[in-house]
Order: C-alpha cells, then structure tokens, then sequence
C-alpha cells in the first residue's frame, strides 16, 4: 500500500535522511508584522495570531514592531548569559554522559529563548510546570549548577536521591516542579495549580511547557477544557521543534494549520511565536502573564523553532532526517540572534562574548569537579539506602516499616 492509496493516509516529512534540507513549505512573515491587542481581548478575536508569526528580530536584529518588550541593554545582556551558560553546560554534559560518567542526558541546543527568555519574562514566584528540555529556566531563576550535576550523576547530593533519570528536575525552593518522563501530565497539573491560586486569591500564576508532539496526549486536551472552563491563570506552551524524537511535527498536528490554532477551540487566546526570538518569547510571555493575573484567563504559546541536537543521548538524528538540517532552519540561532542584536545596539561586542564563553566553560569544569567531590555514579557516594523510604507516606505504614527492618536500615 502506497503513502497515496487514497484507504490509508500518513503525512511525512519534505526531506528525510540523503535529500537536501528543505524547509521552503515554510512561510516567515516579515518581523513587526503581527498585531498586539490588549491583554483583555476573547480568545477567539486571536485566530491571526494562532496562523500568524510573532516576530520581533528582523533580518538586521533590529527590534520592531508592537510586540518589541524594549529591554534595557542589562536585562538583554543577562538573557544572552544565560542562554550561552545553557549551551555550555549541554556540550560538557553531554561529553561526560559520552565519557561514561552519566547515564543519560539531553540537550537544549537551538531551544535555549524559549526556555530563558520566558523565565525572565515570569515571576520567580510562578510554579513552573516544565518538561525535559527547560534547563534555561533553572540558570534564569539562579539554580547552583553543582547541584544539577549532582542530581545527574545520582550521588549523595542529589536532591532526588536517585530517584529520577538526569536531567528530569526538580527545585521546590525555585517552584519549578518535578519533571515527568510520563508526557504531558505537566499540564492539566499545571492548570490545577493555577486553580488553585486563583481560588485563594494569589496572584502567582503556573507556566507549562511541553513538546509539539506531545499535544496528541489526552492530558493536553484536558488541560485545555480546565483552563477554558474556569479562566485559570495559566500559559500552556508548545514547544514546536519539528520532531518528536524521530515523528515529525506534521504527526501531531494532523489536518491543522498550527498547533496554537488548537487553542481557538476552546476559546483561548492562542499565539504562535519565534522561538527563536528571544524578545518575541520575551514578549509574548509578558503579555500571557499580565493576561492571566489580571483575570482574563489562559494562553495557549506555541514557539516555532528546531531542535538543532539529537532527542537524547539514547537518538540518532541521522537515521530519520538529513543531515546538518539544522545549520537550514531559517529563523537561525537564538543566542546568535540575541548577540548580534546587542552589538548592533553597541552594546556587545565579539570580544566580550569570547570572554564570555571562556568565563562560563570554566565556571562549569569547575563545577563538575565540585560535584564529584560528594560522589560519582560508578564509585558513590550514592543517597544512603534507608532514604529509599522517606518522602512516600508522611506516616509510614506498617508495610514500609516492616521491609526496612527487612533490609537492617
């Protein structure tokens, strides 16, 4: 049966592993072109926005149009910081887990603006409900890096006491939550949270990320009938990389023109955004965030952008698309764009950035070394063994107290 027998239709890729990247089926409006309505407008009056293509950075990383935040200089300087820290951290983790010294890992490459330039737009004291591909948001909200490393290589100062694959999170004291390996739970969770606050009268709100693939779960659409029904503080973001590990995008988002457009059917205020903008993200987060906290309810984000890197460790991006498709994508690099930006503001220069770099690789070499200091996952120290039954009940039952006597611990 032929991909065109009319009995049985499934959507493939315009370019797989041997052809020539090709990415011409992509139409890019001209930066500044998107309107920016009120905070308080019906999410039904976004349709332009849920097809369109919120863009700030024109071809000469100029900022225009109604959605440009007009950073000052210090604040777009702290986002390119912490976008570049994200993409160091990700090439030395990455050579470690290569190197043995980690099980697992995965990167962020190309997608490090979604990630910083929206915890930046937030409150630190918004519950960020993240996925496995945020660890931008962790170095915008402060989080010690020797902790993160030890949490990857399962010592004894991993905060989750080796409970969880690297990479997969969680920093109560920061509000950003455990990360799942169960896809999309994050949002109807996230929506509850928001809920919640709202009942109580608070005016934090929750933030949810997830990848475009994911929206074909049944908690997306959950999450969106909660968010929709009851108005919650909430911005549900769909991080629209192209690929779900090897299914493209056009999968999950079946017969219809953008994921953000999924949104308009439950009637809320949907945009699809530059991912690879960092004052677009910036932007369109700051909008979704005054949006919610004054009571006019949930946004759904979708971020157009690419993964430019394997899904995990455990991928190989070549048995499924063309190779150095990535260095083809035409909306480009965030952290390149953010540069160039700045140095066309005159407030950056190619000389600084090289310090930059080299300031931030060190930073991180040293931080591994600290955090073999409290143990290495072949040699430990690993979490002491009786912690295997702390954190599950707050009173214990006679069965947990029965098997660690079991044990002697």
């Amino acid at each position: 049966m032929t991909q065109s027998d009319p009995r049985f239709h499934v959507p493939a890729p315009h370019a797989r592993p041997g052809d020539t990247p090709d990415f011409s089926h992509i139409e890019i409006p001209p930066a500044g072109e998107a309107r920016k309505p009120a905070v308080d407008i019906d999410g039904s009056e976004t349709r332009d926005l849920a097809l369109g293509l919120v863009r700030v950075l024109d071809h000469n990383h100029q900022a225009v149009g109604e959605w440009d935040p007009k950073l000052d200089a210090d604040v777009l300087r702290e986002g390119l910081k912490h976008m570049v820290l994200t993409r160091v951290y990700d090439d030395r983790m990455l050579k470690l887990q290569r190197q043995g010294k980690m099980s697992f890992y995965m990167k962020s490459t190309g997608e490090e603006a979604v990630a910083v330039a929206a915890a930046m737009a937030l409150d630190n004291t918004d519950m960020i409900f993240p996925s496995y591909r945020q660890q931008g948001i962790l170095f915008a909200r402060g989080r010690d890096i020797v902790d993160m490393m030890c949490h990857c290589i399962s010592n004894s100062r991993d905060n989750l006491k080796g409970r969880q694959l690297p990479v997969h999170y969680t920093w109560a004291e920061g509000n950003f939550f455990s990360i799942s390996g169960n896809l999309t739970t994050q949002f109807p969770q996230a929506v509850g949270y928001a809920m919640a606050c709202q009942f109580k009268g608070e005016k934090q709100i929750a933030a949810s990320w997830i990848g475009e693939g994911s929206s074909a779960e049944g908690d997306f659409h959950g999450a969106l009938v909660l968010a929709s029904t009851y108005k919650a503080p909430v911005i549900l973001n769909v991080v629209n990389n192209q690929w779900a590990i090897s299914t493209f995008q056009g999968v999950a988002r079946g017969q219809g023109n953008t994921f953000a457009e999924k949104g308009l059917g439950y009637g809320l205020a949907s945009l699809r955004i530059d991912g690879n903008d960092f004052l677009a993200v910036y932007a369109a987060t700051q909008w979704a965030a005054e949006r919610a906290r004054a009571g006019h309810g949930a946004t759904i984000i979708e971020s157009f952008t690419y993964r430019a890197d394997a899904h995990s460790t455990s991928d190989d991006p070549s048995g499924y698309r063309p190779k150095a498709e990535e260095e083809k994508w035409p909306l480009g690099d965030p952290v390149e764009r953010l540069k160039q930006h700045l140095i066309g503001l005159g407030e950056w220069d190619e000389e600084r950035h090289e310090a930059l770099e080299k300031e931030l690789n060190e930073l991180v070499i040293a931080s591994y070394k600290e955090a073999e200091s409290h143990g290495t996952l072949h040699d430990g120290p690993l979490s002491p063994t009786h912690t295997i039954f702390e954190d599950v009940y707050v009173e214990p039952d006679w069965r947990l107290r029965r098997q660690r006597q079991d044990l002697g611990v």
